[in-house]
């Protein structure tokens, strides 16, 4: 493994923590309008906000497994892309574009040394 970490990944990172930030504070807000229903949909962005903060740190420190993590889900952001774009949402060719970026640039060989791949 590498001794530096790539500038992309610690971008990548920051961007994840500052998601992760986001939903937490997005599950205070919903839980704060809707009480008694909200507190479902506030423990989903609670923990989906948590999975940013460890994806993140996974990144930071250079685990394999955050590697894979950040993949799939980016992966899976440029299906839903896909799929907002289908119905409509030409917005999502931004999202695509970006979650195409961090996986071009996930295989890059520096960065897949720095996650031991």
């Amino acid at each position: 493994m590498q001794n530096y970490r790539p500038f992309g990944v610690t971008v990548i990172a920051i961007l994840l923590a500052i998601g992760g930030i986001g939903s937490l504070l997005s599950g205070l807000t919903v839980l704060a309008l809707i009480p008694i229903l909200g507190i479902i949909l506030a423990g989903i962005l609670f923990i989906i906000g948590l999975a940013y903060f460890a994806v993140a740190y996974g990144l930071w420190t250079g685990s394999s497994w955050a590697w894979i993590v950040t993949l799939i889900l980016c992966s899976i952001a440029i299906i839903v892309g896909i799929g907002s774009i289908v119905i409509g949402h030409v917005g999502s060719l931004f999202l695509i574009i970006i979650n195409g970026i961090i996986i071009y640039y996930l295989y890059q060989p520096k960065v897949k040394e720095y996650f031991g791949k």
